[in-house]
């Protein structure tokens, strides 16, 4: 057994790569939360060539085609997405999997006459864990289906209007009430997540322990509320209606 196997095959191994690939998909998190916030920044008023007429082109449908074109011409359209994609990918695979052994071999370890008093505060958060972050991954698989390939189609879907499908999609109120819920599940996911992530990377210290779980309850919270805002301000009809605009503007 090599090295690798030896490490993923030990508990501390499996919490380590639960640390890293938990890390990961926080500052993706953090990433895509960022970019879904310029549905308030606006749209660009860009003229449509052999007119005088001039359209919308909502920032956030910039940014969908950055992310398509980013890396250009030093690499192929998309290698960069794809090779993000990848990696995101990997990184739930595999801290699906070794979450999932943990909580199983916890659970082996676990004496059949535990008392009940003496484990109820650890028991229930992860319990909890496991529930929240069941929810979570099938919420990424249906927004995966929904937004990215469009096979869940809800109100209109056409790739790279980004802002039009968004709107379309949450002028539905189970829809939008469904992300705002599930929100609700991932910011206890990532309070508990980034605490444990600070303990398995040994950072945790009685000096700084405040510190630390102050920053995992309010990075828990803007990271969730963020991403609940919008489906919300879109419901209420807090932003407007930025029309049609060819597709061709977004090379420009």
């Amino acid at each position: 057994m090599n090295r690798f196997s030896k490490f993923y095959a030990s508990s501390i191994g499996k919490k380590f790569i639960a640390a890293v690939t938990g890390l990961i998909l926080f500052g993706f998190l953090a990433g895509h939360v960022a970019g879904n916030l310029k549905v308030y920044t606006g749209a660009d008023q860009v003229e449509i060539e052999g007119t005088e007429a001039a359209v919308n082109v909502p920032h956030i449908d910039q940014y969908g085609h950055f992310l398509r074109e980013v890396g250009e011409p030093l690499v192929p359209k998309m290698f960069v997405l794809w090779g993000a994609r990848a990696v995101l990918l990997a990184s739930v695979i595999l801290h699906v999997m070794v979450v999932i052994q943990l909580s199983l071999k916890s659970a082996e370890a676990r004496p059949v006459n535990y008392v009940k008093s003496k484990k109820a505060a650890a028991s229930w958060a992860a319990r909890y864990m496991m529930v929240s972050g069941s929810v979570v991954l099938a919420f990424i698989i249906f927004h995966l289906l929904h937004f990215t390939a469009g096979a869940i189609v809800i109100g209109e879907f056409e790739h790279g209007k980004v802002y039009k499908n968004l709107q379309s999609s949450f002028a539905n109120p189970l829809v939008s009430l469904g992300y705002v819920v599930v929100m609700a599940m991932l910011a206890f996911h990532m309070y508990h997540g980034v605490w444990s992530l600070f303990q398995t990377l040994g950072l945790d210290n009685p000096d700084r322990n405040k510190i630390l779980r102050g920053f995992a309850i309010v990075a828990s919270i803007g990271i969730a509320v963020g991403f609940a805002s919008v489906p919300l301000a879109f419901l209420v009809g807090a932003l407007p209606e930025l029309g049609e605009y060819p597709s061709y503007l977004l090379e420009k």
